[in-house]
């Protein structure tokens, strides 16, 4: 079998496991990477195989290191973030590897994987800018309800921090999603 679909089939297995489900009984984790996938495919037409690989990675095994395991707060939530990123990457590029990508290779994606080299690293440019078009296109929303306690300034705030992560190309598609009324103000205040 081919390196890339062998990754594939271990990438979304692992995606499988992950105990969240959604509405219709699938994956939390293997819809988010469908997602990432299908932007880093709008962004990047011509995407080799190991980035559209590289972006099923983006959450993979995320439900395996709680929120709740670090401490509350932005310094506990940037610690978890960071140490996901590192598991991440190490568990991308362990099966990458088992599926017979070359390690060279295994370490490119890993290193996207990881949010390494932001803006001067396409490859992890590509992963950032569908991660942030999944939030605006998928999650805002539950996440706005999550945090109706937070005042419109925070929402603008969280909305500027995510615009100043995205290429030129991922904000040209953020400004054509289809939005609720309530997010696209904020959006626009963010931008403005």
């Amino acid at each position: 079998m081919d390196p890339s679909a062998r990754a594939r089939e271990l990438i979304d297995a692992a995606h499988a496991a992950d105990p969240k489900r959604t509405p219709d009984g699938q994956a939390a984790e293997l819809v988010y990477a469908d997602r990432i996938e299908a932007w880093v495919a709008r962004l990047v037409p011509d995407a080799p195989a190991l980035l559209r690989l590289a972006a099923r990675c983006q959450h993979l095994e995320r439900w395996s290191v709680p929120r709740a395991t670090f401490p509350e707060g932005k310094a506990g939530y940037l610690k978890w973030r960071q140490s996901l990123y590192r598991i991440q990457a190490d568990r991308a590029k362990e099966l990458l590897l088992q599926a017979g990508v070359s390690a060279a290779e295994a370490d490119e994606a890993a290193t996207w994987v990881s949010k390494t080299a932001l803006k001067p690293n396409p490859g992890t440019q590509a992963l950032e800018d569908a991660a942030c078009l999944v939030f605006l296109e998928n999650e805002i929303a539950d996440f706005a309800a999550q945090h109706a306690d937070y005042p419109e300034a925070k929402f603008v705030d969280i909305l500027r921090k995510t615009w100043k992560k995205m290429s030129p190309a991922a904000q040209s598609a953020a400004l054509g999603l289809n939005l609720p009324p309530g997010i696209a103000a904020l959006v626009r205040a963010a931008v403005a």
